[in-house]
C-alpha cells in the first residue's frame, strides 16, 4: 500500500532587515538530517523558498522572487567565547537550483540581533541598547549590532527612516569589525591583485578599470561611463535590456577570475551568482528616486548602483554600502578618485535608486599599507511572521 503524502512542518520567522526579507531559522529548527548534509540542507531550503521556479515567480514557496526577497539565514549559538551568535546566510537563486552561501547579507544583519533575541539565543539587558556579537560564518568576520531595548522586548517601532524601506522603524546600528579580507581568507586580501585599480580584458566589452575589493563581500567598482551608464539608472532603466544585463554579468565574471573566485568566468556565473557583487560609481548628480523623492546632486557625494544576483538592486546592499565605505576611505580606488578632501573620505554619502545613504569606515595608512578598523551604518528590521513554513516530506526527491 502506497503510503500517503505528506507535510513537514518546521519553525521559521519572516523578517524584514534593511531593504532586504529572508525566512530566519534557527539551526535547531531545521530537520535533524539537514545538519550534517549541506545538500539536504539546501534541497529543503529550496523548497521551502519555491526554487527553482521557471515562471520567476515563487508562486509555490516563500521566496519572493527578487534578489532582495529570495533569502535564507540560520542563526545559532556560538561556540566562539566573544561572539554571541553565528550566523550563516544563503541568497536563493530564483530559476535554478542554486543557494549562494559565498557571501553576507549586510542588510538582513540588522535582523539577526533581534531574532537572536527573540529565539532566547543571548542574554540582553531589559532596557537601553543590547550589543549582540554576531560572527559571520560565510566571511568570517565579526560584526556588533546596537539593539534597542524597552521593557524586556526588541523595540522595532520607530521613527528612524530607511530609503528603499516603505515604514519608519527603530534604528539598529551595524559595526563591522575589520571589513578588510585577511590574507588567508578567501580570495586574498582587501585588495587580492595588490593593487587600488586593475585593468580587465572582457570579451565583446574591451578593456575595463576596476577597483577589486574584499571588504563586506568581494565587490568589484568601475566607473559608470565604463557600463554605458550615467549613474542615475533605476531598475526599469537596466532590468529589462538582457543585452545590458549579459555585458554587466560577462565584466562581474571576469573581475571574478581576477580576485581568484573563480577558475573561469562560465564558473562564476553558474556557481557563485551572489559574490563578488558589480558596482557602479559617478559623480554627483540629481535624479529622481524610485520612490519619487528628489535626489539633490549638493546632497551626496556620488552616484552608486549595485548588481545582486544579475539585476540591479532596488537600492543598496548593505555589504555594498560596506564595501563603498572602505573604498572611500582609501586613495586611489575607483569609489575615492570621485571625491574631494585628497580623494578620500572617512564618511561619504551616495545616491542609490531608491533615495540616499551615509556610511563610515575607520582606516589609516602606514608604510603604504591600509588597514580598516571598522565601516558602520544604520539599518532598521522588523518581524513580519511568525509560525511554520510546510514543505513536502519527499524535498529531497
Amino acid at each position: 500500500m502506497t503510503a500517503t503524502p505528506r507535510q513537514i512542518a518546521i519553525r521559521a520567522t519572516y523578517m524584514r532587515g534593511g531593504t532586504s526579507k529572508g525566512l530566519f531559522f534557527t539551526s535547531d529548527d531545521l530537520p535533524a538530517e539537514t545538519r550534517t548534509d549541506p545538500a539536504l540542507r539546501d534541497a529543503l531550503l529550496l523548497r521551502v523558498v519555491g526554487s527553482p521556479d521557471p515562471y520567476g515567480k515563487h508562486i509555490d514557496g516563500m521566496g519572493g522572487a527578487t534578489s532582495s526577497t529570495s533569502k535564507v539565514v540560520i542563526v545559532s549559538r556560538s561556540r566562539r567565547e566573544n561572539c554571541d551568535v553565528d550566523y550563516l546566510f544563503g541568497a536563493v537563486s530564483i530559476e535554478k537550483p542554486v543557494i549562494d552561501w559565498s557571501g553576507n547579507c549586510g542588510n538582513l544583519t540588522s535582523a539577526v540581533g533581534p531574532f537572536a533575541i527573540q529565539r532566547g539565543l543571548v542574554e540582553v539587558p531589559p532596557n537601553g541598547v543590547a550589543v549582540v556579537r554576531i560572527w559571520q560564518a560565510n566571511i568570517g568576520k565579526k560584526i556588533l549590532a546596537h539593539v534597542p531595548m524597552a521593557d524586556g522586548e526588541v523595540q522595532e517601532i520607530g521613527d528612524f527612516e530607511l530609503d528603499g524601506v516603505t515604514f519608519p522603524a527603530a534604528e539598529i546600528k551595524l559595526e563591522f569589525l575589520e571589513p578588510g579580507a585577511d590574507e588567508g581568507g578567501e580570495g586574498g586580501a582587501m585588495f587580492p591583485t595588490g593593487r587600488m585599480v586593475d585593468t580587465i580584458d572582457v570579451p565583446g566589452v574591451g578593456r575595463v578599470e576596476a577597483t577589486l575589493i574584499n571588504a563586506g563581500n568581494p565587490t568589484i567598482f568601475v566607473d559608470a561611463a565604463t557600463l554605458g551608464f550615467r549613474g542615475t539608472e533605476l531598475q526599469p532603466d537596466i532590468n529589462h535590456d538582457e543585452a545590458v544585463l549579459a555585458r554587466c554579468e560577462a565584466v562581474r565574471a571576469h573581475a571574478t577570475v581576477a580576485m581568484g573566485l573563480a577558475k573561469t568566468a562560465a564558473e562564476a556565473t553558474e556557481k557563485r551568482p551572489h559574490t563578488p557583487k558589480l558596482a557602479f560609481v559617478a559623480p554627483p548628480a540629481a535624479y529622481i528616486a524610485s520612490s519619487g523623492k528628489a535626489v539633490k546632486a549638493d546632497d551626496i557625494d556620488l552616484c552608486a548602483r549595485i548588481f545582486s544576483m544579475g539585476k540591479l538592486h532596488h537600492a543598496m546592499t548593505g555589504t555594498g554600502a560596506v564595501a563603498i565605505a572602505v573604498a572611500a576611505a582609501i586613495r586611489g580606488t575607483v569609489v575615492s578618485r570621485l571625491l574631494e578632501e585628497g580623494g578620500r573620505r572617512d564618511e561619504v554619502r551616495f545616491g542609490h535608486p531608491s533615495g540616499t545613504m551615509t556610511v563610515g569606515a575607520a582606516a589609516s595608512e602606514a608604510e603604504g599599507e591600509w588597514k580598516v578598523e571598522k565601516a558602520s551604518m544604520s539599518r532598521s528590521a522588523r518581524r513580519l511572521m511568525e509560525g511554520q513554513v510546510f514543505v513536502p516530506a519527499n524535498y529531497a526527491g
